[in-house]
């Protein structure tokens, strides 16, 4: 890779580590295509058409285009396939789909992972380029109108998840907690409400979460009454924190379910009260004394 170098050790797109790792992720992504589509084929060899010719084959490149990543915007040409055979089900010709570079990809999902954090942390939709112009061409596409699209997708994504039915989940243990967020809210204690769960089989599921000020019982019943309107039946066991208003709450909506204050918490408050260099051997004699509790239900 040739190129000018200024005295400051910029370049005309920048800094000159940044050009190293563009030019390092295009390669990479190139050989990552390559042997992807050398596999593709060398795996169907044997499909052949009565003439004896191979019925997939490679067939060129496609037309370059730029991919943005973590590492900055790539230009790449994606290896084509000619797929000759036909789907018996649709009677349609068979097509290639890179799991590398999907078709129409622009940009890695960690840059798609970016943008809900910036949301989250209040910057408004038109500072989201100028943010991240930071990154080595990690801007390109993400106009304000691109933004404003993703943010209505992510609000359509949150409203399916906090109505979605919960009948068919039977949640033996939840475990509840408060999240306090340290962004630029107009409420200073606002919290984000969370409710976890564990089925009978083991697998823990996220089941709800909800804005609220504090932790009060309001705040938690809403959040309870709401996961039993959708279906969820009274859980055997809630784990909690010290917050009363998650107590009171539980004891309203599913007065049945078993209380248990919460280790994590509990090791927490007692290493608090100790002075630092007995911490680490208290936390270790408090978790070998916890005793799992296990619950079923009849």
């Amino acid at each position: 890779m040739l190129g000018v170098v200024n005295a400051d050790g910029t370049t005309e797109t920048g800094s000159l580590i940044d050009d190293i790792l563009r030019d390092g992720a295009r390669r990479m992504l190139a050989a990552a295509l390559e042997a992807e589509v050398n596999a593709h084929t060398a795996e169907l060899t044997d499909q052949r058409d009565e003439h004896g010719y191979r019925l997939v084959v490679r067939n060129g490149c496609h037309r370059p285009r730029k991919v943005t990543t973590v590492a900055g915007a790539v230009e790449v040409k994606a290896p084509r396939v000619n797929d000759k055979r036909v789907d018996e089900a649709t009677g349609e010709r068979k097509r290639f789909s890179s799991a590398v570079l999907p078709p129409w990809g622009r940009k890695s999902p960690k840059i798609s992972e970016v943008l809900p954090r910036l949301h989250l942390h209040g910057l408004p939709s038109g500072d989201f380029v100028p943010a991240l112009e930071r990154f080595p061409g990690s801007a390109a596409g993400l106009s304000p109108a691109t933004v404003t699209r993703l943010t209505r997708q992510w609000q359509a994504d949150h409203q399916a998840f906090g109505e979605r039915d919960l009948s068919a989940s039977d949640y033996v243990y939840v475990w509840a907690d408060g999240i306090h967020l340290r962004i630029h809210l107009r409420e200073a204690k606002s919290c984000v409400l969370v409710l976890r769960g564990v089925r009978a089989d083991g697998t823990k599921e996220l089941i709800a979460m909800s804005d609220g000020y504090r932790e009060p019982a309001d705040s938690w019943a809403d959040l309870l009454r709401d996961c039993a309107r959708r279906g969820t039946r009274a859980p055997l066991c809630a784990v909690g924190d010290g917050a009363l208003g998650f107590w009171k709450a539980l004891a309203e909506v599913f007065p049945g379910t078993r209380r248990q204050r919460c280790w994590g918490h509990k090791i927490a408050d007692v290493a608090n009260a100790l002075p630092r260099s007995a911490q680490p051997g208290a936390e270790k004699a408090c978790r070998r004394s916890a005793t799992p509790r296990t619950v079923s239900r009849p």
